[in-house]
């Protein structure tokens, strides 16, 4: 197997990334540093996107009422019995959108978590309209002495779709954004979700094109999940037609068939989302952990003699 990142996985896992480049693990720490969303404190929205539901997704220890030094500590509790010989992390700027603030505030909440001493750098999750030239400025000065990266929510290529689920953007937002951040020489992550309304099974293959064309360092990818209390939940009980989810099985080989078409040099950080069952209306793959179903996609690739790239155009 010929690939660029001389690895012996058929894909370019964000775990062989992290040891080329840091020599060890980096394991992230989330933090909820009480980030509000433009989608939903009316600035767009009072809505949200209709998937949305960050307490599904924080862990036990991220809560906005801690302190972020403390939310820090806990996760490095958290994850010790886990990962023990762990000794940096990230700060995961995670929920909601963590750039919407004057810079003032953002300069306060991310220097608070770079004083703590295990703390090598900072993932900043956020949208693609909620950054400017001033807070890339001020991020590409952390850069000099920090691993900084700005993971924008990207969700679909299709405008379309966008509209569906309420996200209040377009997806030339989306590249302007990345660009921008490439701009200033910042790293860049994205968020996609696979088996939205409005979008065919083609439709879904073939953002691999698109995304392989963006100023991405890494993604990470999503089954979409129903999760309750939110607007999709409420939608999916009144149209269940609509949506057209992915079994494993079937999302298995999606998956391969969009990774053998995405440019090799994307990092993969994710396949596939995981939330405490209780949040979730339906049970579907409840009983598949995240390391199984990695091993699986990764096991079928190697039966299959593919890998990522394998189809991709490096002349486009």
């Amino acid at each position: 197997m010929n690939n660029i990142w001389l690895s012996d996985r058929p894909f370019n896992a964000y775990s062989s990334y992290m040891k080329r480049t840091f020599g060890q693990r980096i394991q992230k720490l989330s933090i909820d540093a009480g980030f509000t969303c433009p989608n939903r404190d009316g600035t767009i929205s009072k809505n949200g996107c209709t998937f949305c539901s960050n307490e599904a997704f924080n862990p036990s220890y991220c809560r906005e009422f801690s302190s972020i030094t403390q939310q820090i500590n806990e996760g490095i509790k958290f994850h010790q019995w886990r990962y023990k010989r762990v000794k940096q992390y990230f700060a995961y700027f995670q929920a909601y959108s963590n750039t919407y603030a004057p810079i003032e505030i953002l300069r306060q909440k991310y220097e608070q978590a770079l004083s703590h001493e295990n703390i090598c750098g900072l993932v900043i999750g956020t949208r693609p309209d909620c950054i400017d030239r001033e807070k890339l400025q001020y991020l590409q000065d952390l850069s000099k002495d920090y691993h900084i990266i700005v993971e924008l929510g990207i969700e679909s290529c299709y405008d379309k779709t966008l509209k569906a689920i309420n996200r209040g953007h377009s997806f030339k937002d989306t590249k302007q954004s990345l660009e921008l951040c490439k701009e200033y020489g910042l790293k860049t992550g994205g968020h996609i979700i696979f088996g939205l309304p409005t979008e065919t099974r083609q439709e879904m293959l073939e953002e691999a094109d698109i995304i392989s064309s963006l100023p991405l360092d890494t993604v990470k990818f999503h089954q979409l999940q129903i999760l309750k209390n939110t607007t999709m939940a409420e939608d999916y009980k009144l149209n269940p037609q609509k949506y057209n989810l992915f079994t494993f099985e079937e999302y298995k080989d999606f998956i391969i068939s969009f990774l053998e078409r995405l440019n090799p040099n994307i990092v993969i950080e994710r396949f596939v989302s995981e939330v405490p069952p209780r949040y979730n209306v339906l049970s579907a793959w409840s009983n598949l952990r995240n390391e199984e179903i990695v091993s699986e996609i990764e096991q079928e690739m190697i039966k299959r003699n593919t890998f990522q790239g394998r189809l991709f155009n490096h002349n486009k």
